[in-house]
């Protein structure tokens, strides 16, 4: 019962894999800038990364826990995962209103997922 560790910093690491799960950090947008559909698109592209150097994807997805600024913006933000997730394969999945890190964020998604 090995824990590998990648990506390691005080904090928190990327990457965390036990017995053949696989634990993501989580993620926010590239650019907070911008609105709630692509501040998710370019999270969800950050989970796809992720995913690949942990030896998964998205259609091994086990658990996500989205957290947005606002609800208004729910339908937007599922419109945008709706298209990300492979047909079949939706993991199970809470979202909740929070407060983020900074006011600017508005999407931030944690993944627990499966290795191929």
């Amino acid at each position: 019962m090995s824990i590998e560790r990648q990506e390691v910093k005080q904090r928190m690491s990327r990457i965390v894999k036990h017995n053949g799960t696989i634990y993501l950090c989580g993620q926010v947008c590239a650019d907070a800038s911008k609105g709630i559909e692509e501040q998710t698109q370019t999270m969800l592209e950050k989970v796809d990364a992720l995913l690949e150097q942990a030896g998964s994807d998205r259609e091994h997805m086990l658990s996500a826990t989205v957290y947005v600024r606002d609800m208004k913006d729910f339908a937007a933000m599922n419109a945008v995962w709706d298209a990300w997730v492979p047909e079949g394969h939706a993991p199970a999945r809470a979202c909740v209103e929070a407060r983020m890190a900074r006011p600017e964020l508005l999407v931030e998604v944690s993944v627990i997922a499966a290795e191929k």
